[in-house]
Parts: C-alpha cells; sequence; structure tokens
C-alpha cells in the first residue's frame, strides 16, 4: 500500500491511518469485499421491500415521531429526497474542510460494512467527491448527536441530489454547478438511502479524531516546553526520579517523568547544585498533571477508534439473519461524554502552563521580571501572561460539560440526547486555545533560558532553542509582539519533534 490511498472495509480503521490521510491528502475507496457486502444488503433489501407490505421504520414509513405513517411504494425515492432538504438545518461557523473530508470517509466506512442498505451508486458518488476534492458547505450548529448527526450529515449528502454548496478546489459554489463541472448526474435515491446517510456519528466523530490528532500534538509539546520552562527556572530534577514514578505508577505518569528525563538529559543547568529545596507545583508536578491528562488522551482515543470502526445508522439490515432491526446506535452518548473529557484534559494542559510563564516572568530565580532588560521602561512579557489568562479562562468556561444536557425533540419520540455535537465543536475550540497558550509558555521559557547563558540546556532543548530563533529574536526591548506570538504557533505547527 502507498501513501496515496486509505482502503476502506470491514477491516479496522487506525489512528495512524486517519493521521496519514490527512498529512499525504490521500484518496478513499472501499475494497471489493467491501463492494460485495453493499451489493449483498441492497439486493436483500430489495426484494423484501417489493415483496412486502410490513412497514420498516424510515424504509416506507416517516421519520422520528411519523414513524406509523405509511408511505407508498411510488413515493419511497421522494421520501428520501425530502429528507436531505428537510433535514439539512445546519447553522453558524462552516466546518473545517479537513473535518468535513474526515466527515465523508467514516460515512462511506460506515456504510462499506454492508448492514445499511446503501446503494453502491451512492458510495461510489461520495468517494468521487472526496477524491475530486467536492467538499460539501456543513455548519456547526444543528446535531442533537442522538439520531446520530442529522443536519450535519444532511449537508454533506446534499449534493448527491445537485442540492447545496461545495467548495471545489477552494472555490464556494452551488452544488449543481460542480456537478456539472465533473460530469455527474445526480443521484435517485431509493429506499432507506437517506436515512442511511444522515443516520449516524461522523459529525461528531469527525470532530473528534481531529480534535485527538492535534491534541496528541500538544501533548508531546507541553512536555518540551515544560522541559524548556524547567531548565530556565532552575528547577530541580529529583521530581522525575524512576522510583518516586514507580511507587504510585499511573500510566502517563510514568511516560512523562520519562520523557522529561530524555528531554533534560545532558543538561548543564539541570546538574547544577540547586539552592531551593522544591519547586512550585507547576514545575514539580508536571509528570502528574501531564500524566492525568494523557490517561485521558489514551481512554478517549479508545472510545473514538471503537466509534469510527463501527456501523451507526438505523435501522440495521441483517441479510443472513433476514431481519431489519431498529435500534439506537447513532446515540452519541460515548462521544458526547468522551469529548468533554478530552476538553477538560486539555483545558488543564493549558492551565498549568499559563503558570510556569507567570512564574518565569515573576522575577525570581535570578530572572529579570517580566523577562525584559529595564523593566519599567519595557513592559517585556508583561501582557502576554494577560493573554494566556484571559484564554486559560474562555477554556474553563468552555469545558462546561455539554453531555449532561437533554433537550426532547421530535414531539417526545427522541427524549434524550446526547449534545455530543456540542461537546464536539467546543472541544475543538479548547485544543485550538490550548495550543496558544504554549506558544506564549514557549515565548517566555526560550527568552528566559537565555538569562542562563554561559550555562547550556540539553542537546535537544537546544537545538529546538536554536531553530527557534531563525523565526523569533531575542526580546531585547518592547515591541509589537503580537507578531512573536503567531510565529510561536507557526514554529510549534512547523517543528517537528
Amino acid at each position: 500500500m502507498t501513501y496515496n490511498y486509505l482502503p476502506l472495509d470491514k477491516n479496522q480503521l487506525t489512528l495512524q491511518q486517519v493521521k496519514n490521510l490527512l498529512k499525504y491528502d490521500q484518496s478513499v475507496s472501499i475494497t471489493y469485499a467491501a463492494h460485495e457486502a453493499i451489493l449483498k444488503c441492497r439486493d436483500y433489501l430489495d426484494k423484501k421491500v417489493n415483496s412486502s407490505d410490513q412497514l420498516f421504520y424510515g424504509i416506507n414509513t416517516g421519520f422520528g415521531f411519523l414513524q406509523n405513517v405509511k408511505i407508498e411504494k411510488d413515493q419511497l425515492s421522494k421520501l428520501q429526497s425530502n429528507l436531505l432538504l428537510s433535514h439539512a438545518c445546519g447553522l453558524g461557523d462552516e466546518v473545517p474542510s479537513p473535518i468535513v473530508k474526515l466527515m465523508i470517509m467514516l460515512k462511506i466506512k460506515s456504510l462499506s460494512y454492508g448492514y445499511s442498505g446503501i446503494g453502491i451508486e451512492v458510495v461510489k458518488r461520495l468517494m468521487e467527491m472526496y477524491n475530486n476534492d467536492v467538499i460539501p458547505v456543513v455548519y456547526t450548529q444543528g446535531s442533537l448527536g442522538a439520531s446520530g448527526d442529522l443536519a450535519p450529515l444532511a449537508h454533506i449528502c446534499l449534493p448527491l441530489i445537485g442540492q447545496g454548496e461545495v467548495r471545489m478546489n477552494g472555490e464556494k459554489m452551488p452544488a449543481e454547478k460542480a456537478l456539472k463541472k465533473n460530469n455527474w448526474e445526480t443521484i435517485s435515491l431509493q429506499s432507506k438511502e437517506g436515512l442511511a446517510l444522515i443516520n449516524g456519528t461522523q459529525f461528531m466523530s469527525a470532530y473528534g479524531m481531529y480534535n485527538l490528532i492535534q491534541s496528541e500534538k500538544l501533548l508531546d509539546w507541553a512536555n518540551i516546553i515544560a522541559a524548556i520552562s524547567f531548565d530556565a527556572f532552575d528547577c530541580n530534577v529529583e521530581c522525575f526520579y524512576e522510583k518516586l514514578q514507580a511507587i504510585r505508577p499511573h500510566a502517563g505518569q510514568v511516560s512523562v517523568a520519562s520523557r522529561l528525563r530524555k528531554i533534560l538529559n545532558g543538561s548543564g543547568i539541570t546538574a547544577r547544585e540547586k539552592q531551593q529545596v522544591q519547586d512550585p507545583y507547576s514545575f514539580r508536578c508536571i509528570p502528574q498533571v501531564h500524566g492525568a491528562s494523557k490517561d485521558t488522551f489514551d481512554f478517549v482515543l479508545n472510545t473514538f477508534l471503537q466509534e469510527i470502526n463501527s456501523v451507526t445508522d438505523n435501522p440495521n439490515i441483517f441479510p443472513d439473519e433476514d431481519r431489519i432491526v431498529s435500534g439506537g446506535n447513532f446515540h452519541g452518548q460515548p462521544l458526547a461524554l468522551g469529548l468533554d473529557f478530552l476538553a477538560i484534559a486539555m483545558s488543564e494542559i493549558a492551565n498549568i502552563s499559563e503558570r510556569r510563564t507567570y512564574q518565569l516572568l515573576s522575577g525570581q530565580r535570578n530572572l529579570p521580571l517580566f523577562l525584559v532588560k529595564n523593566s519599567g521602561l519595557n513592559s517585556g512579557l508583561m501582557i502576554p501572561q494577560y493573554t494566556a489568562a484571559g484564554i486559560v479562562s474562555e477554556n474553563k468556561q468552555l469545558c462546561t460539560p455539554a453531555s449532561v444536557d437533554s433537550i426532547s425533540s421530535s414531539n417526545n419520540q427522541e427524549d434524550h440526547v446526547s449534545m455530543g455535537a456540542n461537546a464536539a465543536t467546543k472541544c475543538y475550540r479548547v485544543v485550538e486555545n490550548v495550543e496558544k497558550v504554549l506558544a506564549i509558555e514557549l515565548l517566555a521559557a526560550i527568552q528566559a533560558l537565555e538569562y542562563r547563558k554561559p550555562l547550556k540546556s540539553s542537546a535537544e532543548i537546544e537545538k529546538l532553542v536554536k531553530e527557534f530563533r531563525k523565526k523569533i529574536s531575542f526580546n531585547e526591548t518592547d515591541r509589537f509582539l503580537h507578531e512573536d506570538m503567531v510565529n510561536a504557533i507557526d514554529f510549534m505547527r512547523e517543528y517537528e519533534l
């Protein structure tokens, strides 16, 4: 397999595969086995509907509270197109294109198992849209995360019937125009197809996977930035002692302490004798705090890997058992809880980071007040800490759990919902904020480290500092710090740890 192709079928999708998909701009395709499973299920459904007057939810009935309304066979196609049109009720900001692409991929993945009754032509068109960069315009608001992500997924699928808007190679246009440019015909949906498309957790799942990928990077950055701050504040490395971690062996704590020992190995600053007996918690307890967030990350990752390798529409079709079963696999409760938990865990990374920045600016440990010469005339890095504090406070507000809320819908048929979509978009904002706070700490930590010269830190830290200084120079006197902070964020995105 090359980096340019991701096969989709019942085989387990991994985090690394999702990362590669985004990083290398891969194409997607179902496998032969998935193709055959889809055909088998669709054939069974067609025969079942044509040979029976039995009611099957969403196949020959209305939706939600309208479940008992029978739909005649000559209206089944209209029923499905009406479903997409009536449910595409999103508002708010546009969902970022990488997340929309993940939504499409994950929808194809879920359909590839052959339990959804989808027609092969619909799946092929979704693949064509993905592979030709025809990306539907989707909005952040509209899903309750319970009947799946109805509104966002309806926006994803409107272009199949020539409706809605897309971005094609970055240009926003009506879907109908994009279809003509690609010589694609609109698709006439068959029974069950609209429901198979909009029932599912792909909005929550795509946001979750994206948040996890970003969080993984930021957890790595948090450790190395903390290590720079640790040396810059001239801290005592005994708190990372291996046997100290072994007597309270939480996996995250042990791994973070090990990583910090490795980063600081060979540091002349760390090696010298210290005057203080111990350091503030924001330095001394890095393994315990960062480690707890890492343990949470691992838990949430396992939840989402389970989800993206599942079938989440409704009803589901089991040809071998001759059964069509209506259930609740679209309910986003596991994802809502996980997203809230991840947001809380990542917010703590920013919380402790801001405290380290504050300590570095405090004028202690032979560091100048606000890390600038002639403080008073110069304010130095005083106000970036304000910015970090404001962002940390915003994160605390965003970390109010969405998953504890529920508002009944569909005339009380859907009487408990997960609010996982709100958890997803809140978590996204938290993760973005964490990157900003860490960038501010990085700016302060490297500024402070200059005052330890001629002592040197470890080889890993000195290498990073050298590259950082190519982008941001030492702060001799007050200057436009917004640019420094933006450049620090860019550095974190570009530098390979």
